[in-house]
C-alpha cells in the first residue's frame, strides 16, 4: 500500500496485531482479534475505535447558522448548545454529497457559537471543497480541523461505566446526541453520546497530540471488562445491523435521502440545496426504496449483486453479510417501491445463481442508545 494516509495511532494498531487495509485513502486496521470476536465485544461489553480518519470542519462567523441551514437538510437552528444533529449535504438534483453530524458549541466570545461538522473519511476533501464553493457572501470562516483534532469512538453497554473511571463528571447526565467538554487526566476535549454501532457509547474529540494517551487510558481502564480495540470490519457489521448508512453503499450522488429512507433527516419546510428536487420527488414518488432482507437459500448477498423477481431485474444489493448478532445472512438493497412490503420474496443473483430472499423489518438491530 503506497501513498495512503495513516493516523498517529498506526504503530499502536500494528503492535496490537491489527491487520491494516486501505479504506478511503487511509491505511486502517480491519481487525485485531477477528471481526466476529470484536463485533460481539461491542454488543456485550465495549470496543474502542480509531476514527481519526473522519473529517472534522469548524464553521464560525456571523452567518455560520444561516450558512449551514442553506447547506444541510436538517434544521440546525433547532440545535441546543452542546447538541449534535444528523444532516445531509445534497446536490441540487437531490443526490447525496455526504451525510454529516453537526455539533453546536460555545464560541470564543459570550453569546457566540461555533459548529463542528463531522464527515466521512473518503469524502473529506470533496466535502470541504463543496462547502467552500458555496460560501458565497456568507460571513463565515471554514477551517479543516481534521489534522488537529483526534477522534475516537468508545461503544458498547459497558462504555459508560469504563469511561466513568477516568472522568469525575457523571456521564449518565450526557443524554443521547448531547455533548460536553471533559478531561482525562490533564487532557481536555469534547465527549458526545453519539456513535455508529447501534449501541450506547461515546465519541471523543481531543487534541491530536493526546490521542495515544487517551486510547491507552481507555483500554487500560477496560481491561477487566472485556473491552477490545475494534477494526473497520466489525465497525461495518455493527452499523449494518443497525441500518446506519454508509456512503457509497446506501447513499451516493445518484441516490436521494428519500430513496435511502432518510426523509426524517430532511426538513422540507426550510430552504437548502436539493430541497426543490426532494419536494418534487416526494410529490411524484420515489423510483427505488431501501429494504432489508434475509436469505432463504444458503448464500451471502454482496454489494452490487442484482435483485430479481421471476428473472426480471428489480434492484441491487448495497450491503450484505452474515449477521453475527442474528446468526443469519441478511442484506440491504434498493428495489422498486412495489417490492418493499415485509414478506415479499425475490432473488439475489450470486455468481450466476438466483438465491431466494425475503424482505424483513429494519433495523435488524434496535438502537440501544436512543433511550439515553
Amino acid at each position: 500500500m503506497t501513498n495512503l494516509k495513516r493516523t498517529p495511532l498506526y504503530d499502536t494498531h500494528v503492535a496490537l496485531g491489527g491487520r491494516m487495509v486501505e479504506f478511503g485513502g487511509w491505511e486502517m486496521p480491519v481487525q485485531y482479534s477477528g471481526i466476529l470476536d470484536e463485533h460481539h465485544a461491542v454488543r456485550t461489553a465495549a470496543g474502542l475505535f480509531d476514527t481519526d480518519h473522519m473529517g472534522q470542519f469548524e464553521v464560525t462567523g456571523k452567518d455560520a447558522l444561516p450558512f449551514l441551514q442553506h447547506l444541510l437538510t436538517a434544521n440546525i437552528e433547532k440545535l441546543e448548545l452542546y447538541e449534535a444533529g444528523y444532516g445531509i449535504l445534497c446536490y441540487p438534483d437531490g443526490g447525496v454529497v455526504d451525510d454529516t453530524f453537526t455539533y453546536k458549541l460555545p464560541g470564543k466570545t459570550k453569546g457566540t457559537f461555533k459548529y463542528i461538522v463531522v464527515v466521512n473519511a473518503s469524502n473529506r476533501e470533496k466535502d470541504f471543497a463543496w462547502m467552500r464553493a458555496h460560501r458565497g457572501d456568507w460571513r463565515v470562516k471554514l477551517e479543516d480541523l481534521s489534522d488537529r483534532l483526534y477522534m475516537l469512538a468508545f461503544q458498547g453497554p459497558k462504555a459508560e461505566a469504563v469511561l466513568q473511571k477516568l472522568e469525575s463528571f457523571d456521564l449518565s447526565k450526557i443524554k443521547y446526541h448531547r455533548a460536553r467538554h471533559f478531561g482525562i487526566g490533564k487532557e481536555r476535549g469534547l465527549i458526545a453520546r453519539t456513535g455508529y454501532t447501534g449501541e450506547d457509547g461515546f465519541e471523543l474529540f481531543i487534541p491530536v497530540s493526546h490521542g495515544k494517551h487517551v486510547w491507552d487510558a481507555i483500554l487500560d481502564a477496560g481491561k477487566d471488562a472485556g473491552v477490545k480495540p475494534i477494526g473497520l470490519g466489525a465497525r461495518d457489521s455493527l452499523r449494518f445491523e443497525a441500518k446506519m448508512p454508509l456512503y457509497g453503499h446506501e447513499m451516493d450522488a445518484q441516490t436521494t435521502p428519500l430513496e435511502a429512507g432518510l426523509g426524517w433527516a430532511c426538513d422540507l419546510d426550510k430552504q437548502f440545496s436539493g430541497r426543490d428536487a426532494l419536494l418534487k420527488q416526494k410529490l411524484e414518488g420515489v423510483k427505488k426504496k431501501l429494504v432489508g432482507f434475509e436469505m432463504i437459500d444458503r448464500g451471502i448477498a454482496r454489494s452490487g449483486h442484482e435483485i430479481t423477481q421471476d428473472g426480471r431485474a428489480i434492484g441491487a444489493v448495497t450491503t450484505g453479510m452474515f449477521s453475527p448478532t442474528l446468526q443469519k445472512n441478511i442484506g440491504l438493497g434498493f428495489v422498486k417501491p412495489e417490492f418493499t412490503a415485509c414478506g415479499t420474496e425475490f432473488e439475489i443473483v450470486v455468481r450466476g445463481n438466483a438465491l431466494k430472499a425475503r424482505v424483513i423489518k429494519t433495523p435488524f438491530y434496535a438502537n440501544r442508545a436512543r433511550g439515553k
